[in-house]
């Protein structure tokens, strides 16, 4: 019977997370058809499940009519309730801890890199998302360059460009692989500050989180802004900024990188799902 309740337990978990809309904070939501599909499959693996522990029990009660008393079953031990403890700790922290929301502690504890600066690294498997969004790995080398040429159409030709929730990665990637054909045009986008201590003095960078596929390769996606003069920022205030788009060599990244000189900016309300994520 543990079966089933292990297999009840993920199938709650799964619907959960969908009613709560905490789904979003695991996967990228063009996803989601497979999430529900699989909780479909858990409710009708566990109610296999249930059927055949029913038939297991009746069996054994009319096989005990002879043999009353023995134990058909030994207990198999520490290994058993281990696995047990095991697969309904994903099930306990899932419905019952909080989701923590990723903020700037996360970036400062795991720190981050612009990704050509391991050149050497060529793994899929490890590389992490950092700064600058990067669907190469996701592509073949030509698949890549038409995609990246369809979406650099969509924005080269505008000298105002606007990133909102939905197309902030897309414009993001687009802006790091032809920094040059973006300076001098105006750029705005939302996002939260971070303060990182080899930056120059009114050097910030402003930050969202976000997703590609699935968590697993989730990353902190932004870009260098240049402060006004006038303006008092904090690590995790949310602001909406205007600007300019320069480029400029950045140490301790060891490349020149997109920069925003920031014309205007104003503070506003934390957004309630503070993800973005890559669109088809």
């Amino acid at each position: 019977m543990a079966r089933a309740y292990i297999l009840l337990g993920f199938t709650f978990l799964l619907i959960q997370l969908h009613i709560s809309g905490n789904i979003t904070k695991y996967i990228n939501m063009k996803y989601a058809y497979l999430s529900k599909s699989a909780a479909i499959l858990l409710a009708l693996l566990t109610v296999v499940q249930v059927i055949a522990v029913f038939k297991k029990e009746s069996h054994d009660h009319a096989h005990c009519e002879d043999h009353c008393g023995h134990h058909h079953e030994e207990e198999k031990g520490w290994k058993r309730r281990f696995s047990f403890v095991l697969l309904c700790f994903p099930i306990f922290s899932g419905l019952f801890l909080p989701i923590a929301s990723l903020d700037s502690d996360i970036v400062k504890t795991k720190g981050f890199h612009f990704p050509v600066s391991d050149p050497g690294n060529n793994d899929p498997f490890i590389q992490r998302q950092f700064l600058k969004p990067d669907t190469s790995i996701y592509y073949g080398s030509e698949g890549y360059r038409e995609l990246m040429a369809k979406e650099k159409k969509k924005y080269v030709g505008r000298d105002k460009i606007a990133l909102t929730d939905t197309d902030f990665l897309k414009g993001m990637e687009t802006i790091y692989n032809s920094p040059g054909e973006f300076v001098d045009k105006t750029l705005s986008f939302k996002g939260f500050i971070f303060r990182d201590d080899s930056s120059g003095k009114d050097q910030y960078f402003l930050f969202r989180f976000g997703i590609i596929h699935c968590v697993a390769d989730s990353g902190v996606f932004g870009m260098l802004v240049n402060k006004p003069k006038d303006a008092d920022w904090s690590n995790d205030q949310w602001i909406t900024i205007k600007g300019t788009i320069e480029t400029q060599y950045y140490q301790p990244f060891r490349t020149t990188i997109p920069v925003l000189n920031v014309t205007s900016w104003k503070q506003v309300a934390t957004p309630k799902d503070q993800y973005v994520y890559r669109g088809a």
